[in-house]
């Protein structure tokens, strides 16, 4: 099987041309491809197959081989992929994601894709739609217990679920191999959680940290960085477009409130093609 590894600032996967190859048991090749010692070495798996209602599939696996729904350094990839690669020639594409169908514009340098604009659709709020075990009617600014400490949080759905942390303390400090898995396994939530924590810059950058559900501490969230500018904007910390730096880099997010639309630009890069 020909297999190709990309990384949007060094959140990174390998990737299966599913209209050439053919995958088989995805969940368990994820987590043996992603082993860094006995494997290739990545946050999991993207499968790149046809689809019925946009112009490719994107299916994907963390790396304990859970199914996640959306990954925006994930997607951006795929984009770069399928342009650099031959597969299409089209500068605005789709992408269908078990989060729905994502739209986006490709920058191309040189005859390959440098930048990726994604339309990463409507931030969810609602309890139900993250989900979170709540009976309040948003999970903006409330308080949850987490390893022994109490923290404000806010919760958002990019396609997948999310927990922004603020923190006054310096974010680069924290030891999140101990902090991440207390989120991840909250019992509020039911399907695990992806959690950032945050230092707010200014009204127009952000620092986070992210640790995914099923992969740990990756140098960038996509949808996280998504989730996070929301959850700034809804608590009156920063203006609607702002850079979140990451350990990876930065991405650029707008979260156009009038329209309720969240908007990510960052870059997708080849690392090298293999087969096993």
């Amino acid at each position: 099987m020909k297999f190709t590894k990309m990384h949007g600032l060094g959140n990174d996967y390998v990737y299966v041309n599913c209209f050439e190859e053919k995958a088989e048991n995805p969940s368990k090749l994820a987590v043996w491809i992603s082993d860094r010692h006995f494997g290739v070495g990545s946050d999991g798996l993207i499968l790149i197959k046809p689809s019925k209602c946009a112009d490719f599939e994107m299916e994907m696996y963390n790396a304990d081989g859970s199914r996640g729904e959306m990954c925006g350094n994930g997607i951006r990839c795929v984009a770069k992929y399928v342009y650099d690669k031959g597969l299409t020639d089209k500068e605005h594409i789709s992408i269908d994601t078990l989060a729905g169908v994502k739209y986006l514009d490709l920058t191309i340098e040189n005859g390959e894709v440098s930048l990726v604009r994604v339309d990463m659709g409507t931030p969810e709020f609602a309890p139900k739609k993250i989900p979170v075990r709540s009976e309040k009617e948003n999970m903006i600014r409330q308080k949850l217990i987490a390893g022994g400490r109490e923290y404000q949080v806010t919760c958002v759905s990019m396609g997948n679920p999310h927990c922004v942390v603020f923190l006054d303390e310096d974010v680069r400090e924290l030891d999140l191999a101990e902090i991440g898995p207390a989120f991840e396994h909250h019992l509020s939530f039911p399907e695990r959680i992806n959690t950032e924590f945050i230092n707010v810059i200014d009204k127009k950058t952000l620092r986070m940290r992210v640790w995914e559900r099923g992969s740990g501490e990756t140098l960038a969230c996509g949808t996280g960085a998504c989730a996070s500018a929301v959850a700034a904007v809804v608590n009156g910390r920063t203006e609607e477009e702002v850079t979140v730096k990451l350990l990876g880099g930065d991405l650029k997010i707008h979260y156009d409130r009038e329209k309720n639309t969240v908007y990510m630009t960052g870059p997708a890069a080849i690392v090298f093609d293999g087969e096993i």
